[in-house]
């Protein structure tokens, strides 16, 4: 599967520590997110909307999300970090290093940066290819405040933001103002960071070539090596669950997407085993169980997001997917997992 379509984010040791710098425990976070504690316990990999429901989790728990955030800056490690992400703090000047971040961050999480620059600006936006939603207030907070710290630390400089936007309704992070040194924008389409071009071209005190000419093969050729193994079954079942709310999948409109025929589409997903129609009950169901292990979401809004045009339509599906229905499906989850 490429990077783009795989789901999943590592949580190390030392993510849950820099949240419990806040004096935050990760049970609480857990079970505030109504996710097993195993999670901590056992797993070292998430989902993405498990990942924003431990965001939404410690934004609500925390008692000041600008200071928390305005600490792990602080207190940031660089020695400590994932090569993806040690490698941009060495890089020649700030525009290479946010250009090797937005290279190498698809190996750690199914977020993309898009980088353009233009009239003297160069502006940084986050997407999250999993989800639909906008990511929780601490995390745009964390994802953006990262980029300029970085500028920061290797130019040794104090690099100001000229704009910032966050997807995010304003919650309690306002205060990030006087971080970023410019006023925040809230509920925009996605979270920006934007730049003076000048700065973009401040060079790096911290440039390192030798280290650089270590780390930079290895990481391209993970990057490589994901891509090669990519997968149209994954990439088609990604699109449909992207786009199930809107309807049924169009077999000719996914095609479009991924630059081929209809028919080419066709033929890859039989040489790999599968077909549109297969896909599609599988995307569905995927993101069936996913929803109902969610109780704030109602089942009739369930079955919308799904593209189901009746509510009992769902009903059948499910009951011949899982042998059961919905609701009842839904109790025994939420029993498993001890929701109150």
């Amino acid at each position: 599967m490429s990077s783009h379509s795989l789901d999943r984010i590592n949580i190390t040791a030392g993510f849950w520590n820099s949240l419990r710098q806040s004096g935050v425990s990760v049970q609480d976070i857990l079970r505030k997110a109504k996710l097993p504690l195993t999670i901590f316990t056992e797993s070292q990999f998430v989902n993405t909307a498990e990942y924003f429901a431990i965001w939404e989790a410690y934004t609500a728990l925390v008692d000041d999300p600008a200071s928390a955030i305005t600490k792990q800056m602080n207190d940031l490690e660089i020695s400590q970090l994932p090569p993806s992400v040690l490698a941009p703090y060495h890089a020649r000047d700030f525009r290479d290093a946010l250009k090797r971040l937005a290279r190498y961050k698809q190996l750690c999480v199914p977020e993309r940066f898009h980088i353009t620059e233009k009239d003297g600006l160069g502006t940084i936006e986050l997407e999250w290819l999993y989800s639909e939603q906008p990511e929780p207030a601490m995390l745009a907070g964390i994802m953006l405040t990262s980029l300029l710290e970085m500028g920061r630390r290797g130019t040794r400089g104090a690099i100001q933001a000229y704009s910032v936007e966050l997807s995010c309704p304003e919650g309690r992070i306002a205060e990030l103002n006087s971080y970023f040194g410019c006023a925040i924008t809230f509920g925009a389409k996605r979270s920006r960071l934007i730049l003076r071009h000048n700065d973009l071209e401040l060079p790096f005190v911290s440039y390192n070539a030798e280290l650089l000419a270590i780390l930079t093969p290895a990481l391209d050729l993970s990057l490589a090596e994901q891509q090669q193994v990519s997968s149209v079954t994954e990439k088609v079942k990604w699109i449909m669950k992207r786009s199930l709310s809107a309807g049924r999948p169009d077999v000719q409109v996914i095609a479009s997407e991924l630059g081929m025929s209809d028919r080419t589409l066709q033929r890859r997903l039989n040489e790999e085993g599968t077909n549109f129609k297969q896909l599609l009950t599988v995307a569905r169901r995927e993101q069936a169980l996913l929803y109902l292990s969610d109780p704030t979401i109602d089942l009739k809004e369930v079955a919308y997001l799904l593209g189901y045009e009746e509510q009992n339509s769902f009903y059948r599906a499910f009951r011949l997917w899982e042998g059961d229905t919905p609701s009842h499906w839904r109790e025994n989850r939420i029993g498993a997992l001890g929701y109150n």
